[in-house]
């Protein structure tokens, strides 16, 4: 697997397309559900590509290397005026 930060950006905003979790967010997925589906095998595209690589992220315990791209940032007072 290629790693570029382009990938970490799509994996933190890549919801899950089907299933018990449709609509939530590929990293915050539950580390027992991307071992099942590590288990089954991961699909052969995209989608798969980012699930194994939000399974190494969670295994690895480095969810923090994702936060400055899905914390939402609140505006400064500066930008307020």
């Amino acid at each position: 697997m290629n790693l570029d930060a382009n990938m970490l950006i799509e994996l933190a905003h890549t919801t899950m397309p089907f299933g018990k979790y449709a609509g939530r967010t590929l990293i915050k997925l539950p580390e027992p559900y991307l071992l099942w589906f590590a288990n089954k095998g991961f699909p052969e595209n995209r989608l798969g590509e980012l699930l194994a690589l939000a399974l190494l992220i969670r295994t690895e315990g480095l969810e923090h290397l994702l936060e400055p791209i899905t914390k939402t940032v609140a505006p400064s007072s500066s930008q307020l005026q």
